[in-house]
């Protein structure tokens, strides 16, 4: 699939596509350099999980159409997964970062609660209900007082999805749960429903499309492309970069937790990458997009 196919509506007929169209080769690679995993997906592998996934918060956890997933989790190839899990079954997504729910006051809900306007800057009704909370194992022991969240779900991000260490009272093991839902799932979100909360914005499935295609067309990315990431999905940027773009136009994407930049030349090397970012390039510090000569 090539950035210019018109006929995606959703970041769902997105993964769709690329299915069909490239269904073995690699999609997603993750690192953590302080574990010292590797894990590579490819978008058939990719797209089970994310099945799976949306099984799980539909039939295993109730979630209907519009209600709203928090995610407190690292960069990561679950997090990528979850992501796609909800806009598949047209949730709402909202990323946030584990260090902020450190030191919290327990009474506060970690979700934004304050109004959130759409890409086009119309201001929409606060969000205020419960919701579904997924948070990485490291930040459980912050998260289990959270008053708005309806279901609190652990996930280890261990390699290869393994269980948590210790589940505490009251939180659901993603992945011991997981597992058991089925790789298929056949509801689709209308391209209008809101879809992503970020930076205090609501962006519907079909503004994320546009801004994927926008992107990846900026960039030049086609599917000969590997990029090499290390940015949270906390920021609109984040997402595309990290997930979208490269699904619009065929790429493929590296995504680095903990990352040691003593490995990023044989790291470049290796996987062949084309693409960086996150990382201070050599005409620009901000850690915008570079392509490598």
């Amino acid at each position: 699939m090539s950035a210019h196919d018109p006929s995606a509506a959703t970041p769902a007929e997105l993964l769709r596509r690329r299915v069909a169209d490239d269904p073995s080769s690699p999609l997603v690679t993750f690192y953590d350099d302080a574990a010292g995993e590797r894990v590579e997906l490819s978008a058939r592998t990719f797209d089970n999980w994310v099945a799976k996934t949306a099984n799980f918060l539909v039939d295993g956890l109730g979630a209907e159409p519009g209600g709203r997933v928090v995610l407190v989790l690292p960069p990561h190839w679950q997090t990528a997964v979850w992501l796609m899990a909800c806009w598949s079954a047209g949730l709402v997504a909202e990323p946030v970062d584990p260090a902020s729910v450190r030191g919290r006051d327990a009474a506060e809900p970690i979700g934004s609660s304050g109004p959130y306007q759409d890409g086009e800057a119309t201001p929409r009704a606060p969000r205020n209900g419960p919701y579904i909370l997924a948070a990485a194992e490291e930040v459980l022991g912050d998260v289990l007082t959270d008053p708005a969240a309806e279901e609190i779900v652990g996930l280890s991000l261990h390699a290869l999805g393994g269980r948590l260490a210790d589940c505490p009272p009251g939180v659901t093991d993603y992945a011991d749960e997981v597992r058991g839902h089925g790789d298929r799932f056949a509801a689709e979100a209308a391209p209008e429903a809101p879809a992503l909360n970020v930076t205090k914005a609501t962006f519907s499935g079909a503004e994320l499309v546009a801004a994927a295609r926008g992107a990846a067309a900026k960039w030049e990315l086609d599917a000969r492309d590997r990029l090499l990431v290390d940015m949270p999905f906390t920021t609109l940027d984040g997402v595309l970069i990290a997930l979208l773009a490269p699904l619009a136009s065929g790429a493929s994407v590296i995504i680095q937790r903990n990352f040691d930049k003593a490995t990023l030349d044989r790291r470049v090397s290796v996987e062949h990458v084309t693409v960086v970012a996150g990382l201070p390039g050599p005409n620009d510090a901000s850690g915008s997009p570079y392509r490598l000569p």
